[in-house]
């Protein structure tokens, strides 16, 4: 059996390549194909032959896609991932594709990056280091802030809420957290209230919710007015649940008062690649590069050793699980063809 990897890296093939691939190999001849590539309609004709596919975050798999890929007998759909946004899961229930995701994987690995980003720009650190190395020690313009005491808004309590909340806890920070389906576990470490309050209170905005319709742009004009002046927004998230012109315009206005990105909506034509040597053409990208409280990195927050671990084992588990032709707990269609995910009457944890 044939499994096709789309927008493989290195450190794809050396965790992929684990005790349960071997395995599977034994058991049904199982052959790892990587392609550098990401999966597109341009693309799509490299899987022809494979059984299933494997597939990250900036990976297309709309209706035509998943049209071409069940045409050339691909069966199975393996998001090496949590988030599902880029799947027409519709079109893949039609089609009777397998498709399952690795929901949870080292939930500390995203929430320690954000806390990362926090104090990076908080505490000017990145500017402090390149000062440095050009014998520049003066500390004119890093001045930062004390977190203790200060109040935190988390918007999203899922795993990786839950786990960010928690350290912004042991700061000895005030948290606030905003979600529809409230989580008890989040109750030790903060209190729940509306999102108005939470932006208007916070010092300090931390995103972890998914991206759905409901939450798609979720930061945009009318809340980032809401939020306190001088706040930090942080988003290690999804970039669709920033409208960036709407930050664009508050760092402008000076009502925000710093921003730090793992992600951004237009990424998928950027991230995961070295453009250093080309003209990137993105102008709100690049425009969110020149303001010196603006913090932007390329979708690592999840980029840890621990982290890649689970999410191989979790993908081989799941392809196993297809195999055998056993119930899988990270399906995201029933074997009745019935959607598990983006039901509005249980929460989509992250």
């Amino acid at each position: 059996m044939q499994l096709a990897v789309f927008s493989a890296k290195p450190y794809d093939k050396e965790y992929l390549t684990s005790a349960r691939a071997t395995e599977l190999d034994s058991t049904f001849g199982l052959d790892i194909i990587y392609h550098e590539f990401a999966l597109s309609l341009e693309t799509v004709s490299l899987a022809k032959g494979a059984a299933a596919i494997c597939v990250f975050v900036n990976d297309d798999l709309s209706a035509h896609v998943l049209e071409s890929l069940h045409a050339s007998g691909v069966r199975a759909i393996l998001l090496r991932c949590a988030g599902y946004n880029n799947i027409d899961l519709q079109a893949a229930q039609r089609l009777g594709l397998f498709v399952a995701n690795v929901p949870s994987y080292s939930p500390e690995a995203v929430a320690e990056f954000a806390v990362a980003q926090i104090q990076t720009l908080n505490r000017n650190t990145h500017r402090a280091s390149n000062r440095v190395r050009e014998g520049n020690f003066s500390l004119q313009g890093l001045l930062g802030r004390t977190l203790h005491g200060k109040t935190v808004g988390v918007v999203g309590t899922g795993r990786i809420g839950i786990a960010f909340a928690r350290i912004m806890h042991g700061f000895g920070c005030r948290v606030l957290a905003y979600d529809p389906y409230e989580n008890n576990d989040f109750k030790s470490y903060g209190k729940y209230t509306d999102l108005d309050t939470l932006l208007s209170e916070s010092d300090f905005v931390s995103l972890h919710c998914p991206l759905t319709d409901k939450t798609r742009h979720i930061i945009n004009e009318e809340t980032v007015a809401k939020m306190k002046k001088g706040a930090m927004l942080v988003n290690t998230s999804r970039g669709g649940l920033i409208k960036t012109k709407a930050v664009i315009a508050a760092l402008k206005s000076k009502h925000l008062g710093g921003l730090a990105l793992d992600v951004y909506e237009g990424e998928s034509a950027i991230f995961y690649n070295d453009h250093s040597g080309h003209i990137i053409d993105d102008d709100e990208l690049m425009r969110l590069t020149t303001f010196h409280n603006v913090l932007v990195c390329g979708h690592q927050a999840f980029f840890t050793e621990e982290a890649l671990r689970e999410i191989a084992d979790g993908t081989i588990r799941n392809l196993s699980d297809f195999v055998h032709q056993r119930q899988c707990k990270n399906a995201l269609i029933q074997d009745k063809g019935s959607l598990l995910a983006r039901r509005d009457s249980v929460p989509i944890r992250i």
